[in-house]
């Protein structure tokens, strides 16, 4: 999982990443790909 300062960069990386926001913090997660996961925060 990478940490990121941008998450605008993250969502555009693969089409079916959702971003999320759990206890403060934001993750995107892909099902499909989970590769693309990352969180900021």
């Amino acid at each position: 999982m990478k940490v990121a300062n941008s998450i605008k960069s993250l969502k555009k990386r693969h089409a079916n990443s959702k971003v999320v926001r759990r206890k403060g913090r934001i993750y995107v997660i892909n099902k499909t790909n989970p590769r693309y996961k990352a969180r900021q925060g």
